[in-house]
């Protein structure tokens, strides 16, 4: 599975060649949030899907970055802390967030695919 994955909240999920799974927010999150000015990273640990890992604050707002799927962190994107102008400038690629092992990789695929996602920012950006 090659493709991202994504949450109803915005967040992109890549499933990497060795099984960990990084996450980022959307380019559409960051928009909406405008200049991200705080990071907060995760612990490393074991999270339950849906718990709060990660603290992000932009100059319109602060956000939670939620644990998509069970499993545990294993790497962060400590650069985030001193450069958390990243997850504007490249959403997709150096302003990752965390990458984490899911305790069951084939529960990614329950989560939208691109052209869901496309439909549901979409449909935010109508209302």
């Amino acid at each position: 599975m090659s493709q991202l994955r994504f949450t109803v909240d915005h967040e992109w999920l890549r499933l990497e060649s060795n099984g960990l799974v990084t996450v980022g927010i959307t380019a559409f999150a960051q928009q909406a949030l405008g200049d991200v000015v705080f990071v907060q990273v995760p612990e490393l640990g074991a999270f339950d899907a849906g718990a709060e890992v990660s603290v992000l604050e932009s100059v319109k707002a602060a956000s939670s970055i939620g644990m998509p799927l069970d499993g545990e962190v294993v790497e962060i994107n400590a650069t985030l802390e001193s450069t958390p102008e990243l997850v504007n400038e490249d959403p997709l690629g150096e302003g990752w967030f965390f990458r984490f092992k899911p305790v069951d990789a084939l529960a990614l695929g329950d989560l939208l695919d691109q052209d869901a996602y496309e439909r549901l920012t979409a449909e935010h950006a109508d209302a």
